[in-house]
């Protein structure tokens, strides 16, 4: 049986890309849950995470852990920044 999980997503936001594609910025991944890094950094470890932001100037989402200059480095290493999508989630705009 297929998990269904609702999420609330900016209107605006790019559809997410298939698993391995580059990442686009949807937000599909983070608003389902948060990973290792965002479970620490907003306390939580379901649901959207606290760390996610929208770009209007961008029309996408990033992840608020690259906005903070000591956590930047290790940010873009822990959450994978340009590695690809890892997300198995449709969000079913598409």
């Amino acid at each position: 049986m297929t998990e269904h999980i609702k999420i609330t997503i900016h209107p605006q936001a790019p559809l997410k890309p298939a698993e391995g594609q580059p990442c686009n910025g949807c937000g599909v991944c983070c608003l389902v849950e948060p990973c290792p890094l965002g479970m620490v950094l907003s306390l939580k470890t379901q649901g959207a995470c606290r760390m996610l932001r929208w770009h209007d100037e961008l029309g996408l989402y990033r992840c608020g852990a690259l906005e903070v200059p000591v956590l930047k480095h290790l940010a873009r290493r822990w959450i994978a920044a340009g590695v690809g999508c890892d997300c198995s989630y449709e969000d079913g705009r598409g």
